[in-house]
């Protein structure tokens, strides 16, 4: 296996690792702030999940292109 085909393989398993951490922080920022700031629906940790799927989603997107622009 290629040096720059396993470098590749590493940046998807980190891609996976950074995905988790931007979800799992909003998500727990949402439960403190739930904490803080009760409400009827859990709001904030709904709110903040979802942005943090989409932030999450954002950077998955943005590295693909970096990588496929690299490969050209």
């Amino acid at each position: 296996m290629k040096d720059d085909q396993r470098n590749k393989y590493l940046v998807f398993v980190n891609i996976g690792f950074q995905m988790a951490i931007i979800i799992a922080g909003g998500v727990f920022l949402g439960i403190w702030l739930d904490g803080k700031f009760p409400n009827k629906f859990s709001a904030f940790t709904i709110s903040l999940s979802l942005l943090g799927v989409f932030i999450a989603l954002y950077q998955v997107i943005r590295s693909v292109k970096k990588i496929s622009k690299d490969d050209e």
